[in-house]
């Protein structure tokens, strides 16, 4: 299977394409950041991150996407700024056909680092471990990203697994 994660910003967007093979390794494919120039309308950086995205979806195909649901910010005017790129990347991912997965922030901390409220640097160090990395992932939105589709890929296989044990009682 193989998953797409986004990490959403206003600024810089993460994205890691990770696949996971029939013995349950996990193999990073490729992942990095998307940088929204501030200076450019916001129109024009959310038609920016539709591209990217949509050329990341085309050029590697997953399975599914998963993407950080919402989470209180700071101010409105930064809520609804992460609210549009967020829109920008479930459409693209929604053009592509591709199944959709929202995960809360702990939930993916959980799944990856084993603690809800785990540093960054411990979830890029956490996502290097797990992919077998050879250095760390260059950004945290990229590290994020990476967690993003880990957690997708441990849940959607404990989701794999429930209905073939819940009827032996």
């Amino acid at each position: 299977m193989r998953v797409l994660g986004i990490d959403c910003g206003s600024e810089f967007t993460g994205y890691g394409v990770v696949d996971q093979d029939a013995d349950s390794t996990l193999i990073c494919v490729t992942h990095g950041a998307v940088a929204l120039n501030r200076n450019h309308p916001l129109a024009l950086r959310l038609a920016a991150m539709f591209n990217q995205l949509n050329s990341i979806l085309e050029h590697h195909r997953p399975d599914a996407v998963a993407i950080e649901d919402v989470f209180y910010a700071v101010n409105a005017k930064s809520a609804l700024k992460l609210g549009q790129v967020r829109g920008v990347a479930l459409l693209a991912a929604a053009l592509h056909g591709c199944p959709i997965a929202e995960y809360a922030p702990l939930s993916i901390k959980s799944a990856v680092v084993g603690y809800g409220r785990a540093e960054k640097q411990q979830v890029q160090q956490m996502v290097a471990r797990l992919l077998a990395l050879k250095a760390l992932p260059q950004s945290f939105d990229a590290a994020d990203a990476l967690a993003i589709a880990i957690c997708h890929l441990h849940t959607n296989a404990t989701e794999r697994r429930i209905p073939a044990t819940a009827g032996r009682r």
